[in-house]
């Protein structure tokens, strides 16, 4: 018999895991570690069940609001009444067939947004994740913590189009079909957040929460009237800004050549003579886009793609 678990679909996969959680099993906050180190033990299911594991270990609650609900009363069992709800003690008790009837406190509907466009491929160094890898795991990690709790939970990916569309759902396999979303996704092109953020308005019919996992090179204006609309109809809306660590800082040889992952436009540049105007403009940048979403109840985190995926979960409760 083959017994599989959330996103284990083989005994393969199992075995991986099993070999994970023995490399690490000296370490017990799998993640705090590296990004880019805990990468090297598996593909994206593997490396965010750990960090989910290691991240749970170090909390005594949830950091999310999730789904619960709360017992009422019970009623006569009618046909169709779904058996798992039925009260087996008043059966045994009493012969006769009564359902609990529960009150929903909370019915969190997640959806996630990653950004696929070719700017997110980018890494700074070897040794680091590129903002694309990073933003899979970490956007998979948090969607399991989310079903953990029944919440549901879907995915929209996209460059200059919409890629790839899960619908929030919390049934059986739901994470396999996520990360299967992930993985199906190739890196982009350009990049036209609009065009996603309109389509999951349309998608959002009930009130919920939305995570957009984006290194934000795109039309700020643009984006933040999708996302304010979003924020207007009540729901829950999270900006994670990823950017790579030499992103931050200009530095590099004397002379460099710069090239647009996206427009292929390229300019030379003498880091040392442009480091100090550069790091002033990225601080605008970054303050501008947390000044912009504050004003409209938008929760924003700036991310380097080195910081361990359990401090950037951390940053959502």
């Amino acid at each position: 018999m083959r017994i599989t678990g959330p996103g284990l679909s083989s005994t393969r996969d199992i075995r991986l895991f099993i070999s994970f959680r023995e490399a690490m099993a000296d370490v017990q906050r799998i993640d705090l570690l590296d990004p880019a180190e805990v990468a090297r033990f598996g593909g994206i299911e593997i490396v965010a069940q750990g960090v989910v594991e290691g991240f749970l270990s170090g909390i005594h609650r949830s950091p999310f609001r999730g789904f619960s609900v709360e017992f009422t009363e019970h009623r006569a069992y009618q046909p169709g009444d779904e058996l798992r709800y039925l009260d087996w003690k008043i059966l045994a008790r009493a012969d006769r067939l009564f359902v609990k009837q529960f009150e929903q406190e909370t019915n969190l509907r997640a959806m996630i947004l990653v950004d696929a466009s070719r700017s997110m491929a980018w890494r700074g160094a070897p040794t680091r994740l590129t903002k694309r890898a990073y933003a899979d795991r970490l956007a998979a990690a948090l969607a399991l913590i989310l079903l953990r709790q029944r919440d549901a939970t879907g995915l929209i990916t996209f460059d200059e189009v919409v890629r790839e569309v899960v619908p929030a759902r919390v049934k059986a396999g739901q994470w396999a079909r996520l990360v299967r979303g992930l993985v199906d996704t190739p890196d982009g092109r350009g990049t036209a957040a609009q065009a996603a953020l309109v389509r999951l308005t349309s998608l959002l019919a009930r009130r919920g929460l939305v995570v957009l996992v984006s290194d934000l090179l795109f039309d700020r204006e643009l984006a933040l009237t999708a996302l304010r609309y979003l924020r207007h109809r009540g729901h829950q809306v999270i900006v994670l800004h990823l950017m790579d660590p030499a992103e931050a800082e200009l530095a590099g040889p004397p002379e460099v050549r710069y090239r647009d992952p996206e427009s292929a436009a390229s300019v030379v540049v003498r880091p040392r003579e442009l480091a100090r105007a550069y790091q002033a403009t990225v601080r605008r940048e970054i303050d501008a886009w947390r000044t912009a979403c504050r004003r409209h109840g938008i929760a924003y985190h700036h991310i380097l793609t080195d910081m361990p995926f359990g401090m950037a979960l951390r940053l959502l409760a």
